[in-house]
């Protein structure tokens, strides 16, 4: 008889670990809130440690056929000037996978695509999980479900977590806000992504299929803000008058195409398992934005989680060869995210300037070598 598990949340992390154990012949009821399984959102990086854990769900190919390769890329100062750059060929060459940029709505469909249509089960809002001896009991707003398993992948504000890590600390505001919008194809296409630094601002850029452009800012700001006119005035305001083609991007956004967000991480958790419940994603390890590695990082969960469980039969003991395995790896990833983050962001003149001085004069070889424990991660 198939063992059933349930995940709680459809987003990205929750259906990879669907497929994960679809595969492994487990029967598999995703619960998602939302009328439907997709993303609010825009672009989403995907490294080569994301390629990986996709090619393991036998997906790799396919989100390449919906993503855009990201050929090179670097960091700018504020009056344009490259800092560093990094030829994402050599990533490429060094682990095996490219640098690749998809719509987050279209990797969520692959995903959903890839699980059978019974399995999805939207507009379900979980209410609570209780142990029922040999079995997990999800209670929804329709009902309840019987599970051997569950799997937390709700997101930054986890049910999960709160009923059933009551002690956890809340997540905290990290300090700054971010946007988020993708630009409309430009009569001269942009080559290469960049990030601009200013002094705590930034402002990034990566090319997507069609000809569009992913867009991304931050601002240190306090938190719960929102622009009188809009927030595309509000990137006016603060980029228009940055290099090009900064300038070129904002006007080729449309207006009401900015998403604005307060930027939240989640303070360490001492364990991601109790008993036959799981956490993975944002739910586990909410990260700041800074590396790229949110997505990715859940991506690395679910498969771990599948071939925790395909190793070792008792549910228990293979949940907590999961938390071995994914929680310092993502705890330290979480870790370096902020440092980055505090790092791009620096305000005070000084230390802008020695950060910039610091990038220029670090080799490009250098950044492929430290992001070497991250990106070579293998299931």
């Amino acid at each position: 008889m198939a063992r059933r598990a349930v995940v709680v949340g459809g987003g990205i992390g929750g259906l990879a670990a669907a497929v994960a154990l679809c595969r492994r012949g487990w029967q598999v009821e995703v619960c998602e809130r939302a009328a439907e399984f997709t993303e609010i959102g825009a672009g989403l990086t995907l490294w080569p440690n994301a390629l990986r854990a996709l090619e393991t769900l036998e997906l790799a190919g396919r989100v390449r056929e919906i993503g855009a390769v990201e050929n090179a890329g670097g960091v700018r100062g504020r009056s344009g000037r490259w800092l560093s750059r990094v030829d994402n060929a050599e990533i490429e060459r060094r682990f095996g996978f490219p640098v690749l940029m998809v719509h987050r709505a279209d990797l969520v469909r692959v995903l959903a695509d890839a699980l059978p249509r019974e399995a999805l089960r939207p507009s379900t809002t979980v209410t609570g999980v209780r142990d029922d001896g040999d079995a997990v009991v999800v209670e929804h707003d329709a009902g309840d479900l019987r599970a051997d398993l569950v799997i937390g992948a709700d997101g930054l504000h986890s049910t999960v977590r709160r009923l059933r890590w009551p002690t956890a600390r809340a997540p905290r505001y990290a300090g700054f806000t971010a946007w988020r919008m993708i630009a409309a194809p430009l009569p001269e296409p942009i080559a290469d992504g960049a990030v601009t630094w200013g002094r705590g601002e930034l402002f990034g850029f990566t090319s997507m299929t069609g000809g569009r452009t992913y867009c991304f800012a931050s601002a240190s700001v306090p938190p719960d803000g929102a622009a009188p006119d809009g927030e595309a005035a509000e990137l006016r305001r603060r980029f228009a008058q940055w290099p090009d083609p900064i300038p070129r991007l904002l006007a080729a956004v449309p207006v009401d195409g900015v998403l604005r967000h307060d930027v939240y991480d989640l303070p360490p958790l001492p364990g991601y398992v109790t008993g036959r419940i799981a956490l993975l994603g944002d739910a586990a390890h909410a990260m700041t934005p800074n590396l790229g590695q949110g997505a990715c990082q859940a991506l690395e969960d679910a498969v771990v989680l599948a071939a925790c469980l395909d190793q070792t039969p008792d549910i228990g003991s293979a949940l907590v060869r999961y938390d071995r395995r994914r929680r310092p790896r993502t705890q330290r990833v979480a870790r370096r995210s902020a440092r980055m983050g505090a790092l791009s962001l620096a305000a005070w003149p000084p230390a802008a300037t020695a950060r910039n001085l610091v990038a220029r004069l670090a080799p490009g070889a250098a950044t492929v070598r430290t992001m070497a424990p991250i990106l070579g991660w293998r299931p």
